[in-house]
């Protein structure tokens, strides 16, 4: 069903038929307005069949860096009922069953290890035409801090990769520059120049394409990037916004300033990039503890009746 009917469907439901006060039911229609809008700009989902744990995983991950647990707390509930409605109703499957989010401690952000991204991107088999598409797909995303939904609607005019630089249309139809690192150009630049002219079967705009020149999914990128992370060992549940995570991380990590990450990932508010400083000093913690000598010496054995000073012998 399409998400806007589903969303209608749901607000009669609660409004005519269980009766909820008029309060409840803006709270609700607020919170699944903002969660739609979050399917369909980020991974282009407008059917509520298409929706999928993993993504309702990526919106509340997003969604806890700029608001309280409690207010996820709610979220997760209003996402529940609405997917309770539609099994009951229509017997649609709940891809929300196993979501929990615990009024605690502020959630932070997964992201890949520096390693774990470099196994990532060493999976791909560049002899293969696809393989190099998506090795050039998941190196711009992490790379570049691209939100999906934005490296699948990529244009050809608004890739210059010979300048090294991307123009990304992003959230409210911001434009914003974003360089491209030396490091990631070489994949990106074999798939436009070696692989692209082969897919393209007539006339698209569309930057990646698949063998049979269509644009590529947001669906088809996530099972791609879930294959490539089993076949590089990666045990972690990554996803492609969870590049977007580790390419904020790594930028901090290495020196950054939030206001420039805060730029280059299109945050409206500084307060939303902020989240990655809590996942440095993690970072420092777990050093410190692991590292510092203090936190590696064994502790002294002292005798429950405390230390007591030697007598001097007797002669």
């Amino acid at each position: 069903m399409k998400t806007s009917e589903a969303l209608k469907r749901y607000i009669v439901q609660i409004t005519v038929n269980d009766g909820l006060s008029a309060h409840t039911v803006a709270s609700y229609k607020d919170d699944l307005e903002q969660y739609l809008q979050f399917m369909e700009e980020e991974d282009g989902i407008e059917d509520t069949e298409d929706i999928t744990l993993s993504a309702i995983e990526d919106f509340l991950s997003e969604y806890l860096m700029d608001h309280k647990q409690s207010s996820a707390a709610r979220m997760s509930a209003s996402i529940r009922s609405f997917h309770h409605f539609l099994t009951f109703m229509y017997d649609e499957k709940d891809p929300s069953l196993n979501i929990e989010v615990h009024r605690g401690d502020r959630v932070l952000p997964v992201y890949c290890t520096v390693g774990e991204v470099n196994r990532l991107m060493e999976s791909f088999h560049d002899e293969d035409p696809t393989e190099t598409m998506y090795h050039a797909l998941f190196a711009l995303i992490y790379g570049c801090g691209l939100r999906i939904s934005e490296a699948v609607g990529l244009t050809v005019n608004r890739m210059e990769a010979d300048s090294g630089f991307l123009r990304i249309l992003g959230k409210g139809s911001k434009e914003r520059i974003v360089p491209i690192p030396q490091g990631i150009l070489a994949p990106v630049q074999r798939y436009q120049a070696l692989v692209r002219p082969v897919f393209q079967k007539k006339r698209t705009n569309a930057f990646f394409i698949n063998r049979a020149g269509r644009p590529v999914t947001v669906r088809s990128a996530e099972r791609k990037l879930r294959e490539k992370c089993m076949e590089a060992g990666i045990t972690k549940h990554i996803t492609p916004h969870k590049l977007r995570h580790s390419y904020a991380t790594h930028l901090l990590q290495g020196g950054a300033d939030l206001r420039s990450i805060q730029e280059m990932l299109g945050h409206s508010d500084i307060q939303t990039t902020e989240i990655y400083t809590h996942v440095q000093n993690q970072e420092s913690f777990r050093s410190y503890t692991n590292h510092h000598p203090g936190s590696t010496q064994k502790k002294l054995d002292i005798p429950k009746g405390g230390i007591q000073k030697k007598q001097k012998d007797q002669s």
